[in-house]
């Protein structure tokens, strides 16, 4: 059975919705975005959520002493790189902070796909390039992965058992379950419904 992360949350009411609906990863961006939360922000939200639910910490070509912060302090579990972060990074993060590193790729080719093989990433995560906007990849291209991966970009209740077919380790919706930009109560639980219900 994929996992689900439900990324971008940003209010309380946020976190009451996963915390009854439990999915197994949520996602705080602290990346410029219309999602984008600081830290003071993420820490209040982190303390409402349930022990259960693993936090990730999205960010963009970020300071990496300021990510091993936000990680050591607990306010996330994952890191998640979404930028051009490149294997000295991971490696110099890796010296600064246990926390597992999930690193996404842009998938236009297969050599797009050799190099989220080639990660040195504990996870890997393939997207469209421009997280949250809705838009998916051409998923012809995952037949090519060979290792775990968190499928995201464009996933919503319409194509979500097309995305369960490919058997991702994870599906990592954003705006696919949101509402006028804001999280949708009834689309998170059908979407966890689907996912918990699917055979393959």
């Amino acid at each position: 059975m994929s996992k689900i992360k439900i990324c971008g949350l940003s209010r309380k009411c946020d976190i009451d919705y996963v915390n009854e609906l439990m999915p197994d990863y949520i996602g705080f961006v602290f990346a410029k975005s219309r999602r984008q939360i600081d830290v003071r922000k993420a820490e209040e939200l982190r303390e409402m959520l349930n022990e259960n639910i693993r936090a990730v910490g999205v960010f963009v070509n970020e300071d990496i002493n300021k990510v091993a912060d936000i990680a050591n302090n607990s306010i996330i579990d994952i890191v998640q790189l979404h930028g051009s972060e490149d294997e000295t990074y991971i490696k110099s993060l890796r010296y600064k902070t246990d926390a597992k590193i999930i690193q996404a790729f842009k998938i236009n080719s297969y050599e797009d796909i050799k190099m989220a093989n080639e990660s040195d990433a504990d996870y890997i995560l393939l997207d469209n390039g421009n997280g949250g906007t809705g838009e998916s990849f051409d998923w012809c291209y995952v037949n090519n992965i060979e290792r775990p991966y968190f499928l995201a970009g464009g996933i919503n209740e319409s194509n979500l058992e097309a995305a369960l077919k490919l058997q991702p380790y994870a599906i990592d919706l954003s705006s696919g379950v949101e509402t006028d930009g804001f999280k949708d109560y009834d689309k998170i639980k059908n979407v966890i419904r689907t996912v918990r219900e699917f055979k393959a």
